[in-house]
């Protein structure tokens, strides 16, 4: 599998008008946890982040075998409501990396 990682953006593949903060926060939310600090902290593979002055979520490819559930679920709630999802083509630091 690529090492490429998929954005899902906050355009419906129709490009009709969607308020992406909403979603995006709330899907990265659910996926998040809490260690022994009271901060909120993103799975390593799914973060909300701005890329070319838009609002997306970016989902880790690798994820679909480290943790397929939560890959799975990012990705049935982007083909359930339409969700434009593309290849993150950004390297080295901009973009996720894999934990060691």
């Amino acid at each position: 599998m690529s090492e490429q990682n998929q954005v899902t953006t906050g355009m419906p593949e129709n490009d009709a008008a969607f308020d992406p903060s909403v979603w995006i926060e709330n899907l990265a939310s659910i996926l998040a946890g809490f260690l022994a600090d009271p901060r909120l902290r993103f799975e390593h593979g799914i973060q909300p982040n701005v890329v070319d002055g838009e609002l997306c979520l970016l989902l880790a490819t690798w994820l679909e075998t480290s943790d397929r559930a939560a890959y799975d679920y990012v990705m049935d709630y982007a083909r359930a409501n339409r969700v434009r999802v593309q290849l993150d083509r950004r390297t080295g630091d901009r973009s996720i990396q894999k934990p060691a």
